[in-house]
């Protein structure tokens, strides 16, 4: 099942994507709520309730009336918290590689993640970016999950029941703001803080089961292998898979649990993929060839993610009509 959030006349609701439509699920079970944190707090008897309404109406028992004019938005448009992991580790190999650092080996002793933002989730469409942004303007090809109901202290080994569904995420990253807060030793805050993209839908983890492969050796949780492709402009720039995580959900949920709650709503991102942004390949094509050309996301530039089983999540970077800049305001 592909779950979607989605605007009608500014009211936010709940559908499922079938065949290419959108179809209100309230509309068709008055018991399920007509927008997406709600029914998440309704946990499995609501989803399963969800499940047989897009049975029906994949197999022709139930025609509801399409929606015609919408806008679609994040799947999960008010996530009750945004973190993001550090699962490939292809990708952080190669930034390291790419500084000339050796690679940290307490990557491979325990899955780290960071919170951002919760309130600047987007959806498809256009990303509004201020000046300093665009100071090295970059995407991150991840996918991420949704959390489906509330745990603490949960286990690597219980942990995959607990995710509602995968979808397609965009970490922005504004690498000159990011590289100069990082020297302080806090972790990314203003360089990720303005977007945060997921889309276009939620997919449930029955869907994926024809892609399920293996977990890495001495890891435990499900994978699957899914192709990851970003393009800017039309033109791919970078390729990988999911089933190159090394450390799993499952595994990053268990440490985000430990002595916390997680909560349905929840959003986690994998991580950036093995070449799955501009910081990675300029580093990698300037090792190369001192004579690479560096490329950063531009205003109007289209970047479309499309990951097999999720869909493709498309946007437009647009600059704002301002001047301001914390940038100029350093001592």
């Amino acid at each position: 099942m592909k779950l979607v959030s989605y605007k009608t006349e500014d009211r936010e609701h709940l559908g499922v994507f079938v065949n290419g439509h959108i179809y209100n699920l309230n509309s068709c079970d008055k018991q399920l709520p007509d927008e997406m944190n709600a029914f998440l707090q309704g946990g499995e008897v609501l989803m399963e309730r969800a499940k047989k309404i897009d049975a029906q109406i994949k197999s022709g028992e139930l025609e509801p009336k399409e929606e015609a004019f919408y806008e679609l938005l994040a799947p999960v448009p008010h996530p009750t918290s945004c973190r993001d992991g550090y699962a490939f580790r292809q990708h952080v190999a190669a930034a390291r590689r790419n500084r000339k650092v050796d690679m940290i080996a307490e990557f491979d002793q325990y899955p780290i993640f960071y919170f951002t933002n919760h309130n600047a989730i987007q959806g498809p469409g256009e990303i509004e970016c201020m000046p300093d942004h665009f100071q090295k303007l970059d995407f991150e090809l991840e996918v991420a999950v949704v959390i489906g109901k509330k745990g603490r202290n949960v286990t690597a080994a219980e942990a995959d029941s607990y995710i509602a569904g995968y979808m397609v995420m965009n970490d922005m990253s504004a690498r000159t703001l990011q590289m100069e807060e990082m020297l302080l030793n806090l972790g990314p805050a203003k360089g990720k803080d303005f977007s945060t993209v997921i889309g276009p839908w939620l997919v449930t983890p029955d869907e994926l089961e024809p892609y399920k492969v293996a977990a890495k050796s001495g890891h435990t949780g499900n994978n699957y292998n899914l192709k990851m492709t970003c393009t800017v402009n039309g033109v791919e720039v970078s390729a990988g898979s999911m089933g190159d995580m090394d450390w799993t959900f499952a595994e990053i949920i268990e440490r985000c649990a430990y002595g916390a709650d997680i909560l349905p709503g929840d959003v986690i991102g994998s991580g950036t993929v093995g070449t799955g942004c501009f910081l990675e390949l300029n580093g990698t094509g300037l090792l190369n060839n001192p004579g690479f050309k560096p490329q950063w996301l531009q205003d109007g530039d289209i970047v479309e993610m499309e990951i097999t089983g999720l869909g493709r999540l498309s946007n437009t970077i647009k600059k704002a009509d301002t001047d301001f800049s914390i940038l100029a305001l350093k001592k």
